[in-house]
């Protein structure tokens, strides 16, 4: 894992806590480039497909000019949906980071079963808990925030 490209999707992350979004933030790096980085639009886009992890991709793709994302690595403030996390596979996303693991024991498997490898693509390797305390606490401030409304 990069602490530089951890602290920027925290960054995006702090930005959608800024607008009032859920703040989760996704980076999307390659040979040590950021390719795209974005966060929860939710709520300002009215629509539950713009996840941060989703937004990357599909920024990432335009950049690349390709839906594959080879060799690529992502690191997010949350684990993936399992909606984003089917995204990520299918776009053949190498490494996922993340800094914190859900708290619903039955997202956690079925993100890692849908990054098993399958006849179609291979499979992502997934490594979670990175910076727990960190995204936490911005969790829990940004849900505190929300409940005191």
């Amino acid at each position: 894992m990069n602490d530089e490209f951890m602290n920027l999707a925290f960054e995006c992350a702090e930005k959608a806590f800024e607008l009032n979004e859920v703040p989760i933030g996704a980076v999307i790096v390659k040979n040590n480039m950021i390719i795209s980085y974005a966060y929860n639009q939710k709520e300002s886009n009215h629509s539950s497909l713009y996840h941060a992890e989703l937004i990357a991709i599909h920024e990432a793709s335009k950049k690349m000019n390709n839906w594959r994302l080879d060799d690529c690595d992502l690191y997010v403030t949350l684990d993936p949906c399992p909606m984003c996390a089917s995204a990520i596979k299918q776009s053949r996303i190498h490494n996922v980071y993340s800094a914190l693991s859900n708290s619903d024991l039955t997202n956690d498997s079925i993100i890692r079963k849908i990054f098993e490898s399958d006849s179609t693509n291979p499979g992502v390797l997934f490594k979670t808990n990175l910076c727990m305390e960190r995204s936490k606490k911005l969790l829990n401030t940004f849900f505190k925030k929300q409940r005191n409304k």
